[in-house]
């Protein structure tokens, strides 16, 4: 992909060009990205996946000729365009104009097939969509699906190449100038994400335009950052180290921009490539899963102490169970840098800092400021500390429903909270700790078993590169744990590596959560950001059965 073709942006791929070259701070005190854009256009704004820079100026240039081709092309405030983007510039673009011009966005897993694409496409009623020439089978697929796409043919757009019955994106903005539209054609757009669909079709989540100026909208946009204590035009360089279709990647990434920090994107994600940008870049903060503290802590010591990491200080960790032992270790090398939180695309929330979280391991933190957290039974009556229950969130200002669905949206309130199904308890001083899913629960015999604490387990054997844990049909207790594992290099699948790691595991937990047996693979199927898709894995032994949960 070449950038440049659309706004000047300068390669950068030399060693000797990192920020090091570069103002780390803009001169403005400005917030908002397009009034420091106005301020301070030479300040560096992004960095790609390929090196390549892009200015304040450049990128807001790029965003406001999406805008106005937008508008040209008959969007008006409230209408949907749909993304199907790796990271990049023209993602991060298409996001800002689409904020600046009242229209919701919507970002397509690209690991989507053309049927799971069409329905999203066709769900968001897309007025326009933007597909990358890597991912064009399934563009052209979802386009040509057989209930048809909504989408008008002269508003398919593509970067990257060319795609068969799409127009690059240059002829949208072709001959549309780079300054702001007029005041009358701005409005404060949103995201619209889409719920992950681990049961049933994916759902979108959306939330009423705000109906304050995009400026003053944009001021307030990175106020999430400073929970973590990040602050405005303080040299921060966010990493944006998993793809932008996930809702907490994109928002840090925007949020980012909004307060005047540099932000700089990896596409295929590697922990040593990881390391590698966060020296290069003096990276200071980063959104991450899991799943990579564990890729990183499995990288040799050698090469983890090959790298600088002096410059992070808000590593901050979400979207999964983070296993204990593996947070502390993280904790032993980055420090204080380590958050975590709490939350979903619906709403939040609670964090916690690395001093807190040693203090109480394994707890998800405490009820962000001005937000609620419950813990309730089956009948919606709160729980006392420290007994399980479904865990309800209560944000102020951020109501939401679950486009076409009023029955999912009611069924997810109770008494102004809402829920997204997770299982925790709350001990005396009101810090959350997380159980694990409810349609992850493993029930033996009338035990509840909760499957990441044993995951958790499983990730430390040294064996042991990854690792599901779920329930199986059992004539006799109706369900028993199998767990499936993806082993490291060195190990064989068989009955001795099996035996090795279930005598492990008995030293560390209790005999009724010891899996029945183990299964092996060469790669579970993750997404990027480490998602675990289980139900991939656990619907064929269910074939022909009925689970209880």
């Amino acid at each position: 992909m070449d950038p440049g073709r659309f706004t000047g942006a300068q390669n950068s791929s030399q060693e000797s060009a990192t920020l090091a070259d570069c103002r780390l701070m803009a001169d403005t005190d400005a917030l908002g990205f397009w009034s420091i854009a106005e301020a301070d256009p030479d300040f560096l704004a992004a960095v790609d996946a390929e090196h390549n820079q892009m200015t304040f100026g450049e990128l807001a240039s790029l965003t406001n000729r999406i805008s106005r081709g937008l508008r040209a092309a008959g969007l008006g405030r409230g209408d949907q365009v749909t993304m199907l983007l790796p990271n990049c510039f023209e993602q991060i673009a298409v996001c800002l104009a689409a904020y600046q011009s009242g229209l919701y966005v919507t970002t397509i897993n690209w690991h989507f097939v053309g049927s799971e694409i069409n329905y999203i496409v066709n769900d968001a009623e897309t007025k326009a969509l933007v597909v990358h020439e890597r991912f064009a089978d399934e563009a052209v697929e979802a386009v040509a699906a057989l209930d048809g796409c909504v989408v008008p043919a002269e508003n398919r757009f593509c970067v990257g190449g060319p795609v068969h019955g799409f127009r690059p994106l240059g002829e949208l903005i072709e001959g549309h100038p780079g300054d702001r539209p007029d005041p009358e054609h701005l409005a404060t757009g949103s995201f619209m994400f889409y719920t992950s669909g681990t049961t049933g079709r994916p759902k979108g989540v959306r939330r009423p335009l705000d109906p304050r100026p995009v400026d003053e909208a944009a001021v307030s946009a990175g106020l999430l950052l400073m929970l973590f204590g990040v602050v405005p035009h303080d040299g921060n360089v966010q990493l944006t180290q998993a793809p932008m279709y996930h809702t907490a990647v994109n928002l840090w990434t925007t949020m980012s921009l909004h307060m005047g920090h540099t932000v700089v994107l990896m596409d295929r994600w590697s922990a040593e490539g990881a390391l590698e940008r966060i020296e290069r870049y003096r990276v200071t903060g980063s959104h991450m899963v899991p799943t990579m503290f564990n890729r990183l802590l499995q990288l040799p010591a050698e090469v983890r102490s090959r790298y600088d990491v002096s410059s992070l200080h808000c590593m901050v960790h979400a979207a999964a169970p983070c296993p204990v032992e593996t947070k502390r270790r993280m904790i032993e090398w980055w420090g204080d840098a380590i958050w975590e939180y709490y939350a979903a695309t619906e709403g939040g929330g609670t964090s916690v800092s690395a001093a807190e979280w040693m203090k109480r391991p394994g707890t998800v933190g405490r009820a962000w400021p001005g937000c609620e957290v419950i813990v309730v039974d089956g009948d919606g009556r709160e729980l006392p500390p420290g007994q399980s229950g479904t865990v309800y969130m209560k944000m102020p200002g951020t109501g939401f429903e679950y486009k076409g669905d009023e029955a999912k949206t009611a069924a997810s309130r109770l008494r102004g909270f809402f829920t997204v199904g997770d299982v925790g308890y709350l001990d005396a001083d009101g810090y959350l700790f997380l159980n694990d899913r409810a349609n992850d629960m493993i029930i033996v015999g009338g035990v509840n078993i909760y499957p990441a604490e044993i995951e958790g387990e499983l990730v430390q054997h040294p064996a042991v590169g990854d690792a599901a844990v779920f329930g199986v049909p059992n004539s006799d207790t109706g369900e028993e744990i199998k767990a499936v594992v993806e082993l490291r290099g060195g190990w064989a699948p068989g009955d001795g590596t099996t035996d090795a790691i279930l005598e492990w595991l008995r030293g560390r937990i209790g005999r009724q959560k010891l899996p029945r047996s183990i299964d092996y693979t060469d790669e579970l199927p993750r997404d990027p950001n480490g998602k675990l898709y289980k139900r991939t894995l656990r619907d064929p032994y269910w074939e022909g059965c009925q689970r209880a949960i």
